[in-house]
């Protein structure tokens, strides 16, 4: 266990930044915490040096990332067509099935070291879910957990219940990588070429098909805003701009 719990994250909004651009980011500061988590292993507890957490929000163009256990069958497009939607397919190290990346979605990053707050994968993904049930909840909507199905949902247990943020992680050594996708003026279409986390009987939503309005690029700088507080309260960590 860390005996030097640092609760503090760095937060980082890359814009608008490409898929694989920002994974290999990802990938890069989780190489470093777990560099860092190496040497401290052959040092005395008093000599270890704090591992860093980082938080990064992003936007990508359109992209399907399918999961290291998910089956291609449910990416519907082929070549041709995905070139005709003007999006790239990739596949990725996370855990879960497909899922769409596009404009008008904010996609959450934290590489965190849990030993830094808890070694709990369990309830890392329980605390991610309950960050964007807070964020939602600001706009009116019962954000839930769909028993063995990550992410947060609406009305389940109904017909009609449907989903309006995806998540999938992976964690090595403790250091957590990928995250959250919360659709906010997603185009809704582009899930049509896929079986979303391949589940044939559930529907995908977004803010803008639930409030029945656009929201405006303030109102997305402010989901973000309400996304950071909530995340510093259920992590009980502290922001810190880089």
């Amino acid at each position: 266990m860390n005996t030097h719990q640092n609760k503090v994250v760095e937060f980082e909004d890359l814009g608008t930044r490409d898929y694989q651009s920002a994974w290999d980011y990802q990938e890069s500061l989780m190489k470093n915490i777990i560099d860092l988590k190496i040497k401290n292993r052959d040092l005395p507890a008093e000599e270890h040096a704090t591992t860093p957490n980082h938080f990064l929000l992003v936007e990508h163009p359109h992209v399907y990332t399918l999961g290291k256990s998910g089956h291609e069958e449910n990416m519907l497009a082929g070549i041709d067509k995905l070139k005709e939607i003007d999006a790239t397919f990739v596949k990725v190290n996370r855990g879960g099935d497909i899922t769409y990346h596009g404009y008008g979605q904010i996609v959450g990053y934290p590489i965190l070291d849990l030993e830094n707050f808890f070694t709990d994968i369990h309830k890392y993904m329980r605390n991610l879910e309950e960050v964007i049930i807070r964020t939602i909840a600001e706009y009116g909507l019962k954000g839930e957990r769909s028993e063995g199905e990550t992410g947060v949902w609406l009305d389940v247990g109904k017909p009609y219940a449907r989903k309006i943020c995806a998540m999938g992680v992976k964690a090595s050594r403790w250091v957590t990588l990928h995250g959250f996708a919360l659709n906010v003026n997603t185009d809704m279409r582009y899930f049509e070429y896929i079986i979303p986390c391949g589940i044939k009987d559930k529907q995908v939503t977004s803010l803008k098909r639930e409030l029945e309005r656009e929201l405006t690029p303030e109102e997305m700088e402010d989901i973000k805003e309400k996304i950071k507080k909530h995340f510093t309260e259920v992590f009980e960590a502290e922001l810190l701009m880089k």
